[in-house]
C-alpha cells in the first residue's frame, strides 16, 4: 500500500488533473458513448478508465483501493503527459484540438476549463 504522504500526494495530483466534476464526467460519457443504433446504459457508458475515474470521484480516499490508486497514477500521468497545466492552451482551433479534447474529457480532464 501507498504510505500517507504518497496518498496525499497523488490524492491532491488526480483532483487537479480531473477538473471535471463526477456529474460533468458521466454526462460526457454518456454522450461520447450515444449512437443512432445503440446507446449503452448510462452507468456503464464510457471507456473502463473512464468509469473508474467516475467511481474514485465518488469515494473517500480512506476507501480506495490498489486498482483506484493505479488508475489514478494513470490519469495523472496522461494528462501531465500531454497538458501543460499552468499553461493551458487558447480555446481549441484545429480538429486534433478537438480529438485531444475529447480523449482528455474521457479522464476527468477538459482543457477549456479554467
Amino acid at each position: 500500500m501507498t504510505d500517507a504522504l504518497e496518498l496525499d500526494a497523488l490524492w491532491e495530483d488526480f483532483h487537479r488533473v480531473v477538473n471535471m466534476t463526477s456529474q460533468e464526467l458521466a454526462a460526457w460519457l454518456r454522450v461520447r458513448d450515444a449512437d443512432e443504433a445503440t446507446e449503452p446504459l448510462p452507468d456503464q457508458a464510457g471507456s473502463a478508465t473512464g468509469q473508474h475515474v467516475l467511481a474514485i470521484l465518488q469515494k473517500r480516499r480512506t476507501d480506495l483501493t490498489e486498482d483506484d490508486l493505479r488508475v489514478m497514477r494513470k490519469v495523472v500521468d496522461t494528462v501531465t503527459g500531454q497538458v501543460d497545466l499552468e499553461n493551458e492552451p487558447e480555446p481549441e482551433v484545429t480538429a486534433e484540438d478537438t480529438r485531444r479534447r475529447r480523449r482528455l474529457m474521457t479522464v476527468g480532464h477538459d482543457p477549456l476549463k479554467g
